[in-house]
């Protein structure tokens, strides 16, 4: 996946951006500053700020701010190269930084080579509205998830441990158990947890319609055991546009399943996956992949390859083995949005293999 660059720029700004402040740093092909400034990070004075040089590349580090304005100067005609900032090292480790200093780094290193800050691409604007739908639902689960351990935590310390349940039943069992009456001050958390799960069950008819009407394609994606419509979508809505990958292998590592590598010589370590990419739809796939090497994951290729992975034994093998079904996964996931083929459960590898 790469992002197409210009091969030289006559203006170059790098951008520091800041929640209420912006610092620019104005730089001219041959590497002068020629000039500096300091405004609102707001549409209305920010972008018309930038767009003042005609035909300029700009260079700004992902943040929390950055998919906006990225997008709103594309759309003026700017070169927008967003730096990925695991390769801003120089910014992060400088022993004067000030932001100032930093929008001059950034427009120095898109003036020399751009390739050095393995440019990231952000998502259009309505997927980015659709995902934070699917986000909004997890954090709702994350808080029922503590609700219910505050709860479990306080029958467990009085001595009245509570029974084990699904979510949804959770405060139904909690006013039938005995200890449950005697419990202080909970009530008013199962009411609250009541209403988290009315809310999630919202979220999810709302998620379940989107998936059908905007994005059909999640239905080929479902094919797959243990791919539910919230996986679907969260793939499609994280990957947006599948062309950007010349090969489905390259998913994987794009999503931070693939391990590290540090060869030295004859020195080859076992090193821990990357984990750069997309933490939400990485922890989805994980999810998945778990639900395919358990116990009510059908016999399909993806389930014999893990639990052979598995069985050899070794350190943490069945946590590597989650993680290789993982990477498998959004590989095929990829092909099969590519080609919408028919998934076979059994046999399907080795056919796709063969067609490649």
């Amino acid at each position: 996946m790469e992002q197409a660059i210009t091969s030289d720029a006559a203006v170059t700004i790098g951008l520091d951006l800041g929640d209420r402040m912006t610092e620019g740093c104005v730089m001219d092909a041959t590497g002068a500053v020629v000039e500096r400034f300091r405004t609102r990070t707001t549409r209305a004075r920010l972008v018309p700020t930038v767009t003042r040089f005609p035909g300029v590349r700009v260079i700004l580090e992902v943040g929390s701010q950055s998919p906006w304005l990225s997008r709103a100067l594309t759309a003026a005609g700017c070169e927008v190269i967003v730096a990925n900032a695991r390769r801003v090292r120089l910014i992060a480790e400088h022993d004067a930084k000030s932001d100032r200093l930093d929008a001059e780094l950034l427009a120095r290193l898109g003036r020399v080579d751009p390739t050095l800050l393995a440019p990231i691409q952000h998502r259009g604007e309505q997927a980015q509205r659709d995902l934070s739908l699917l986000r909004t639902r997890a954090s709702l689960v994350g808080m029922r998830t503590q609700l219910i351990t505050r709860v479990r935590g306080v029958a467990k310390a009085l001595g009245q441990p509570l029974p084990r349940c699904s979510a949804e039943v959770f405060p139904a069992r909690v006013r039938a158990d005995a200890a449950g009456a005697t419990l202080p001050g909970i009530a008013p958390l199962l009411a609250v947890l009541e209403h988290l799960t009315a809310t999630i069950r919202q979220f999810d008819r709302q998620l379940a319609t989107l998936a059908t009407t905007r994005y059909p394609v999640t239905q080929v994606l479902r094919q797959v055991s243990g791919v539910g419509p919230l996986t679907a979508l969260t793939y499609v809505l994280t990957l947006e546009d599948p062309t950007r990958f010349r090969k489905s292998r390259m998913v994987g590592a794009y999503l931070g399943l693939r391990p590290k590598r540090r060869e030295s010589g004859a020195q080859r370590p076992e090193l821990s996956i990357t984990k750069a990419g997309d933490v939400f739809l990485r922890r989805h796939l994980v999810t998945a992949a778990q639900y395919i090497l358990g116990p009510f994951g059908p016999d399909t290729d993806l389930h014999r390859w893990g639990l052979a992975l598995a069985a050899r034994g070794g350190r943490a093998a069945k946590k590597r083995a989650v993680v290789a079904v993982a990477r498998k996964l959004a590989v095929l996931l990829h092909r099969l949005w590519m080609t919408g083929e028919v998934y076979e459960p059994l046999g399907y590898q080795a056919r796709a293999a063969r067609a490649a």
